[in-house]
């Protein structure tokens, strides 16, 4: 059973998800994310953009639709989020996707912008991000390594350490 910090984490990043707020996710939501996606893509081809984002609908609802009703609920998500401590590899294959998604310039480094566009991109709406950066630029030169941004991704996704500072790869958590 996910712990109450782990389901805060998850229901921050699953509200961010539910465009239409009815405490689903459906292909319609990703498909959504995906538009978002789209308008900041950078350097990033935005059809292989829209891609990635549509295409982590048909995981999740493979790995979580337990009910088959084409949408997910957050018990549904946390069921599979208990399991990613033992899935490293589909951890890191997700962390590496968005990291590629993040780094609209394509040189190899997720910048204090790039970060903030995340965020706000994820959310939807504009979202400060000046005090969370500094938390996950742990060596303070200012940009994300991939390798950096894969142990943040996993610390948010597979770990339950409040102190860690992956919590804070979606941005500030919400109360």
């Amino acid at each position: 059973m996910a712990s109450e910090f782990q389901r805060r984490k998850v229901v921050g990043v699953f509200r961010a998800m539910d465009v239409d707020g009815d405490g689903r996710l459906t292909e319609a939501d990703f498909q959504a994310l995906a538009r978002r996606w789209m308008a900041v893509a950078g350097s990033v081809d935005p059809e292989r953009l829209a891609c990635l984002m549509t295409g982590w609908w048909t995981v999740l609802q493979s790995a979580s639709d337990t009910d088959g009703d084409n949408a997910i609920t957050i018990d549904e998500v946390l069921h599979v989020v208990e399991g990613l401590g033992d899935r490293a590899d589909a951890v890191f294959g997700t962390a590496d996707a968005m990291f590629e998604a993040i780094d609209l310039d394509g040189d190899g480094l997720i910048s204090r912008s790039e970060y903030g566009a995340l965020i706000e991109t994820w959310n939807g709406t504009p979202t400060a991000t000046d005090e969370v950066f500094p938390r996950l630029d742990l060596d303070g030169d200012g940009h994300l390594t991939r390798d950096e941004f894969r142990t943040h991704w996993t610390e948010f996704w597979a770990g339950d350490n409040p102190n860690a500072p992956g919590t804070y790869v979606f941005g500030a958590l919400v109360e």
